[in-house]
């Protein structure tokens, strides 16, 4: 297996799994077998990105980016920006929450 360290594979490694089905003629699971891949899935989704989009759509990253340090240290900012009265009024309302919470499961009265 050719997994890098956030744990995906190179897109080297996807053509030449891809070009290995196709020479060999084997199943998407046969191939997955073959290598050691435990999601044979993933086989077939790079298949389908691949004659969709060519090798440029196997270098795409799946799933939501992380977030920047720049939305990290604005959201800490906000937080710190807010007024003592402020801070109250939302602790207030995140008690409110917790108690219609905990009425609609029972544990309160």
């Amino acid at each position: 297996m050719k997994k890098n360290q956030k744990g995906s594979y190179s897109v080297q490694f996807k053509q030449y799994v891809l070009s290995f089905m196709k020479r060999t003629g084997l199943s998407v699971m046969d191939t997955a077998l073959h290598f050691g891949i435990t999601n044979p899935s993933l086989i077939a989704s790079w298949k389908k990105a691949f004659n969709e989009g060519g090798a440029e759509a196997l270098e795409k990253p799946k799933g939501r980016p992380p977030m920047s340090d720049k939305a990290k240290k604005n959201k800490i900012t906000n937080e710190k920006e807010l007024t003592h009265e402020q801070r109250l009024e939302r602790e207030n309302e995140l008690l409110r929450l917790e108690v219609e919470y905990l009425k609609k499961c029972g544990l309160f009265r």
